[in-house]
């Protein structure tokens, strides 16, 4: 069973020192984030939604760890999330299934925490 608490625990101290190493592009990054994720014609849970079905449906576990993360802090239902997983099902098949199964985890994993 993956521990997407410890996934993004690491992948967040890796990314610190990357910060150091390379501040230009890392600041380029997060302002790109959170641009992309502000309050707009959709809300910030609505773009979290979005974030979980693309780190789902390209199989990364520290984008699923990191945006239900998100989604916890945003009040997502475990329903919300759920329809946001069969879209990922319906359209990225078997391997997608795979990862919302572990993202659904996830979301558990962090409604315990």
């Amino acid at each position: 069973m993956k521990n997407y608490t410890d996934i993004t625990r690491s992948i967040s101290a890796n990314a610190a020192e990357l910060r150091k190493l390379a501040p230009e592009a890392m600041q380029g990054f997060y302002a790109l984030a959170k641009g992309a994720s502000a309050d707009g014609a959709l809300d910030k849970k609505a773009k979290e939604l979005i974030a979980l079905a693309i780190g789902v449906t390209q199989r990364c576990d520290g984008c699923i760890g990191f945006h239900m993360k998100a989604l916890k802090g945003l009040g997502a239902t475990r329903e919300e999330v759920a329809e946001t997983l069969a879209m990922c099902v319906y359209m990225g098949g078997g391997p997608a299934l795979m990862y919302a199964a572990d993202a659904l985890g996830a979301y558990d994993e962090f409604s315990a925490a």
